[in-house]
């Protein structure tokens, strides 16, 4: 098996690709011919364009710092093993978080550990996010609000089963949309939409059971 070029999902410098002005999407797909020709230089520079992404897709799904890099390292090691079988009508993006997704899946069967959910480092943008599904209330003003808010979501997101929470996961707080859901999950659109309404309709039901007469409880 051939090395993945030393420090690769570590590299925060451009590479310098001789491309010409065009289009990011057209740049990509140049860098991946160069890479698949064996251009390492073309690979270190698609990764230093999605390591952030996949760093924070597998933190998101692992939640264990301590292994988030060496899962992150076998992702773009996968991926320069194999991306001269890449096709190039595709978007390079999905097929690599594709790669990160299964990866993270794989890793969690094999420790058969369940994954956890977001802890206190969502930010007040992902928080906003999976807030506004449940609550149509004003956003809260004060910090001692948010953080309420903050501790409820997460409580929220631990009692949804594993499906459900990954798809609200990468939905609402890594922002995929349902085409890329659809393509890196493997399934149909309509399927992705179902289920996002699904789990969106559980999560609300979290909500109600919370908040409701009974008071919360945990």
């Amino acid at each position: 098996m051939p090395d993945v070029p030393k420090n690769v999902a570590a590299s925060a410098s451009a590479i310098s690709v001789p491309l010409s002005r065009r289009s990011r999407a057209d740049e990509e797909r140049e860098l991946v011919r160069l890479a698949q020709s064996g251009t390492e230089s073309a690979f270190e520079e698609l990764v230093r364009r999605h390591q952030n992404r996949v760093f924070g897709l597998v933190n998101s799904i692992l939640r264990r710092r301590e292994d988030v890099e060496d899962v992150a390292q076998q992702v773009f090691l996968k991926a320069f093993v194999s991306i001269k079988r890449f096709d190039l009508r595709a978007a390079f993006s999905t097929w690599l978080y594709k790669i990160t997704v299964n990866e993270c899946w794989d890793y969690l069967r094999k420790k058969k550990v369940r994954p956890l959910t977001y802890e206190s480092d969502m930010s007040e943008e992902q928080v906003s996010r999976l807030d506004g599904i449940v609550s149509a209330d004003r956003p809260p003003e004060r910090a001692d609000q948010r953080a309420e808010v903050k501790e409820t979501l997460e409580w929220m997101l631990e009692k949804l089963p594993e499906q459900d929470r990954e798809l609200l996961v990468l939905k609402e707080i890594e922002g995929f949309s349902v085409q890329e859901l659809s393509e890196i999950l493997d399934l149909n659109v309509n399927t992705v939409k179902v289920r996002l309404f699904r789990a969106r309709a559980k999560l609300m039901d979290v909500y109600h059971r919370r908040v409701g007469p009974g008071g919360p409880s945990r």
